[in-house]
């Protein structure tokens, strides 16, 4: 009988010992699924996003000077003005001709040389563009006898100068001072002359002669 007894409670043992294993196994293969789980809702959470990068808008450029001439339309040897000004840089003009004659608009300097002309024509409108520096220039009619008549003008073209200079002096500024200049070396310490030694007098030392 005490043997039976021993045996049952070894089995009772057994039985307990195998519960509290699957108790435990289960709870730990439960443990990292929850554990991905966070990291994975972490990680989203902290994912950075993008923002577009817009490009600015080119700023507009200027558009010059733009001038008007016209030829007389009752057909005489003039232009509608004999004075026109511009600005230094390009420079528009607009010639309308709607004479009976054929007529040109031609740009000179002071010296004489031509800087642009339209082709001659009648009855229409051209643009003649060109780029001028600051300075007085002629315009006339090149057909043969227009100009001797009177169709010619002045065209006086003001410069920038005055942003030039102001822009070459901001660029240029008060001049940098000067370095300080180096300390001068220090004089050559010289080499400490060591007195030579007293000769002695007589033939002893310290003695007399008689």
């Amino acid at each position: 009988m005490p043997t039976v007894s021993i045996l049952a409670l070894a089995a009772g043992l057994l039985v307990l010992a195998g519960c509290g294993s699957s108790s435990s196994t289960t709870s730990s293969a439960s443990t990292p699924s929850t554990t991905t789980s966070a990291a994975e809702s972490s990680s989203a959470a902290s994912a950075p996003t993008s923002t577009p990068t817009q490009a600015s808008a080119p700023a507009p450029s200027g558009t010059g000077s733009n001038l008007s001439l016209e030829a007389n339309p009752q057909g005489q040897l003039k232009y509608n003005t004999t004075s026109l000004t511009a600005k230094a840089g390009k420079v528009l003009i607009d010639f309308t001709n709607m004479a009976s004659l054929s007529h040109n608009v031609t740009i000179a300097s002071a010296s004489g040389a031509v800087e642009g002309a339209t082709p001659t024509f009648q009855g229409a409108s051209k643009t003649l563009s060109l780029t001028l520096e600051p300075g007085v220039y002629k315009f006339y009619c090149s057909v043969p006898g227009h100009r001797m008549a009177g169709m010619e003008g002045t065209l006086t073209v003001t410069g920038s100068s005055g942003a030039k200079s102001a822009s070459s002096s901001s660029s240029s500024g008060k001049s940098a001072a000067p370095a300080p200049a180096a300390a001068a070396p220090a004089p050559a310490s010289k080499p400490t002359e060591t007195a030579p030694p007293a000769s002695s007098s007589g033939g002893g030392s310290g003695g007399y002669g008689y």
